[in-house]
């Protein structure tokens, strides 16, 4: 990973996330948890989609040897996949107030006119 990720805590921070985004990190894997309407309205762009009730039968898609990051609405429900991944033998972590904050920060959305949906 580009950036300084303490893997010893769950949860990552907006700003460090979006330093990953932008170098590129390959290292990196970043899931959003929501719901389907609720990644349509609004997700942070080169992020892949597991809606949360999907998530078991899907891991074994994610590469356990690379670092997991986890992001929903406003950080419950990734916090909640971030901790069941660790429990599984991933580094897995949970971005910090989920896309609200994200949004909140002025951070980009796709689509361009994208928004964060109610849950």
């Amino acid at each position: 990973m580009s950036a300084p990720v303490d893997l010893n805590k769950i949860d990552i921070e907006p700003a460090q996330l979006a330093g990953l985004l932008a170098a590129e990190a390959r290292g990196v894997q970043v899931i959003d948890v929501r719901e389907p309407y609720e990644r349509e309205a609004g997700h942070i762009a080169g992020t892949r989609h597991i809606p949360m009730a999907a998530l078991s039968e899907q891991a074994a898609t994610l590469q356990k040897e690379r670092p997991v990051i986890f992001y929903c609405r406003v950080g419950a429900r990734s916090t909640m996949a971030a901790q069941a991944f660790r429990a599984a033998g991933f580094q897995a972590l949970s971005m910090s107030g989920g896309l609200v904050r994200w949004a909140d920060e002025k951070r980009p959305l796709e689509p361009a006119d994208g928004y964060v949906a109610d849950h």
